[in-house]
């Protein structure tokens, strides 16, 4: 892994696309991800392509993170203007670098000061749970949301597509410790793999909300990203075709209707982010 610390000139990114429905701005505390998920779309995005080192193979770390934030929430406090974070876009704030460097953590510490109107905090790594002692101040200041990628429940297809990120019962178990503390919980099925029946069962009474999204409909680009990526192939491969639908996100959707009412139920691009 090749680390390198970088003054940032921003860290704050007016949200486009995808993210400009319930959202002004992106966070990303560190550019590229250790958790090198195979299907992560911003390995198709310029800040992978024009790299020469392999995704997964590099993190920069924005040691001036938490001073941006500061002063660029400053700023647009002064011009009146909504603050709603999504973070992290195109990186994982909880990835294993996060464990010593704390730029995350920094971050929430200043928003603790400053905060903005809405956080979402999107991860898929059990380290969530050390900055407890914040969100549980930081919820009082602001509309907070901890968002756990759960895309399945079997740890046998976690290991196909995403090998290097943590377990699921340590992310469940996160999710579980979160909500117990008060924290609105979300579990991002993300982009939904194939899971077992009981997957509702094993996020029920832990979370306040259900995202499902899909490699074809999450991408960014309609599918594209995941097709270059291999994702079809890869499916293939494994005999899980049949999850590489393009209305996938309908059947699953209509299954988990079953055990949560449609009020806890987001699917991508047909409904705006918790606001």
């Amino acid at each position: 892994m090749q680390l390198t610390e970088i003054i940032s000139k921003k860290i704050l990114t007016e949200a486009k696309g995808y993210l400009d429905v319930g959202f002004t701005h992106s966070l990303n505390p560190y550019s590229g991800c250790g958790f090198s998920c195979k299907y992560c779309y911003v390995r198709e995005m310029p800040i992978q392509r024009f790299k020469d080192i392999p995704w997964g193979e590099w993190v920069d770390v924005k040691i001036n993170a938490a001073e941006n934030y500061r002063n660029e929430v400053l700023k647009l406090r002064k011009k009146e203007k909504p603050v709603n974070i999504f973070m992290s876009s195109a990186t994982d704030p909880y990835q294993p670098i996060e464990r010593n460097a704390k730029i995350s953590r920094a971050i929430l510490e200043e928003m603790l000061e400053t905060p903005p109107d809405f956080l979402q905090i999107q991860t898929r790594s059990p380290l969530v749970t050390r900055d407890m002692d914040i969100f549980v101040q930081l919820k009082e200041r602001c509309n907070l949301l901890v968002s756990m990628t759960v895309e399945t429940d079997r740890e046998d297809i976690k290991r196909i597509f995403a090998p290097l990120a943590p377990g699921i019962k340590l992310r469940l178990k996160a999710l579980e410790e979160l909500y117990q503390a008060g924290i609105c919980t979300q579990a991002s099925i993300s982009p939904a793999l194939p899971f077992t029946p009981d997957f509702p069962k094993a996020l029920s009474g832990i979370v306040d909300h259900i995202w499902i999204d899909t490699l074809m409909i999450g991408d960014g680009a309609n599918g594209k990203r995941s097709k270059r990526l291999g994702m079809p192939k890869l499916f293939e491969e494994h005999g899980l075709l049949d999850w590489y639908e393009e209305d996938i996100h309908l059947r699953i959707q209509k299954y988990f209707q079953k055990y949560f009412s449609e009020k806890m139920i987001r699917v991508s691009k047909q409904e705006a982010f918790l606001k």
